[in-house]
């Protein structure tokens, strides 16, 4: 089993909220897109939450998200991984939040994306960051089915939050726009 690189961030000008997986499963990989798994209901939530329809292509979701202050990044830098299922990481290598958070003052949440995330995010900074909240929520991947979309939608609706406030911030003008 070889090691796998993750997918580079998606970042805007002032992100207020980060988005953390955990490591892009083989189709994201493959595709090169985060949430690349048409089961995965990442998207159909920031459908409901953000109204950006996940019928876009990719590039303008992401756009759509940069311009609403969200980034999206993961955990873990690099694996090896056998499959697309989290409990299969071996000798992961985690991301630099800490480097991020310093470049990105305006990120006032990060918003963890499923229980393994979580894992490897207070293991490598357990008392998390001050100031920033950390919140795992519950994962997108179409493993997780004991939760309704609905339920889902309801419990990351946190990070809209951080959104609003940006929208209502003289910082939300960018390029990205």
């Amino acid at each position: 089993m070889s090691i796998a690189e993750g997918l580079a961030p998606v970042f805007g000008d002032f992100p207020r909220v980060l988005v953390l997986g955990s490591f892009p499963g083989p189709k994201s990989l493959g595709t090169g897109q985060y949430y690349g798994n048409p089961r995965n209901q990442f998207w159909k939530i920031i459908a409901c939450l953000l109204g950006i329809p996940e019928s876009l292509p990719y590039d303008q979701r992401t756009k759509e998200l940069r311009c609403a202050g969200i980034a999206l990044w993961d955990v873990i830098q690099s694996c090896e991984r056998d499959g697309a299922m989290d409990n299969r990481i071996r000798n992961a290598r985690v991301n630099d939040i800490a480097a991020v958070l310093e470049q990105y003052p305006s990120i006032q949440m990060i918003g963890i994306n499923g229980g393994t995330g979580g894992k490897y995010f207070f293991g490598a900074w357990p008392g998390g960051f001050p100031g920033v909240p950390a919140v795992v929520l519950p994962s997108t991947s179409p493993a997780n089915a004991r939760m309704t979309l609905e339920e889902k939608v309801g419990a990351w609706h946190c990070i809209t939050e951080g959104v609003q406030t940006l929208q209502s911030s003289p910082q939300s003008t960018n390029d990205d726009r």
